[in-house]
């Protein structure tokens, strides 16, 4: 197995892979794993998604490339699951997008699920030792639920340069039939719980989103910060030529709590099927992370047929892309692939 560790990898990958006939971007996990979070973690790097027959299902890689979905000790026949129980808050069954935080050796999962109370998703947080769990959540209310604008959902940590942790989450206006935004907030020092008022970032304002825009990741760029997200309807369209019209933009942002301004160029990557470029259905819910040295984009995408259309197991898998910046605007390399 291969590791991630130089620019020369990147270089020669990216020659062979335009020169080749693969396609653009190949899964490196073809089983259901959506919204994925990547954790680089020491020499192992740690994917955690939505619920599927587990709260929180976790997959282990020493490459990106191979990804082993872990199985619970106890029962090899079941997934592991990283939050075995929710908080008391909480009902099972709808446990998505969890994202985590490495905090000087404490590992902080923050993750949608539906509140009792609510009876809309909204978002909690977990603690644990070791990244790969088990999470605890001793909380007895959601650190974060906007009741009156459809609930909180795809909450994502962010750790700026000097420390200053934010929390960046959607409302979920589509359960009502609402509009939707992206928000920012400060999080405490020890990262358990939201301080000061949360800040408007993004609303669902562009054509190609359609009235939804979720999954926030920020980040540093380099002329300042930029605000990454999906938008769009994440299933498969037979209006959009059997493709789902969900896909991943981003913002340009002065600041970790904004102002924020979408790129004119959004979407940044989309559904397509060309005869050279091969076939992607509904890329999105990113997540931005660090390896060798190099920026890494994972998302996931629909499984599809030969022929481009919905696959039969109904699932979506995991992708993995060196994201670089050009001119100060963030651009993808062709994905990573299997050996």
């Amino acid at each position: 197995m291969r590791l991630i560790r130089s620019s020369m990898f990147l270089a020669a990958f990216a020659i062979a892979a335009a020169a080749s006939a693969e396609p653009s971007f190949v899964p490196v996990l073809k089983t259901n794993f959506p919204d994925a979070f990547v954790l680089s973690h020491g020499a192992e790097f740690i994917a955690y998604s939505t619920n599927d027959n587990a709260n929180v299902p976790v997959a282990m890689s020493r490459n990106l490339t191979d990804w082993t979905v872990l199985t619970d000790p106890a029962d090899p026949k079941r997934k592991y699951d990283a939050l075995p129980r929710l908080g008391s808050w909480a009902k099972t069954g709808f446990t998505w997008a969890p994202e985590v935080l490495d905090l000087n050796g404490k590992y902080l999962l923050y993750y949608t699920a539906s509140a009792r109370r609510e009876n809309m998703q909204c978002v909690g947080v977990a603690v644990a030792a070791d990244p790969k769990g088990p999470f605890v959540d001793a909380a007895a209310a959601p650190i974060v639920c906007q009741t009156k604008l459809g609930g909180t959902i795809d909450a994502s940590p962010f750790r700026d340069t000097d420390g200053s942790l934010y929390l960046y989450f959607k409302n979920d206006g589509n359960r009502v039939h609402a509009r939707t935004s992206l928000w920012g907030q400060r999080l405490a020092p020890g990262g358990m719980a939201v301080v000061g008022e949360p800040q408007e970032l993004l609303r669902d304002d562009q054509r190609w989103e359609d009235r939804v825009v979720e999954a926030p990741t920020m980040v540093r760029a380099p002329s300042g910060y930029a605000l990454f997200y999906s938008g769009g309807f994440f299933g498969w369209n037979p209006e959009e030529g059997g493709l789902s019209p969900y896909a991943m933009g981003y913002a340009n942002c002065t600041s970790p709590l904004g102002p924020c301004k979408p790129s004119p160029a959004n979407p940044l990557l989309h559904s397509f099927k060309e005869v050279e470029a091969g076939c992607l259905s509904g890329p999105g819910h990113q997540s931005i992370f660090s390896a060798g040295g190099h920026l890494f984009l994972s998302f996931h995408a629909w499984a599809a047929t030969s022929a481009c259309r919905k696959a039969p197991d109904d699932a979506r898998y995991l992708y993995i892309a060196p994201l670089f910046w050009k001119n100060g605007q963030p651009t993808l390399g062709p994905s990573l692939r299997p050996d």
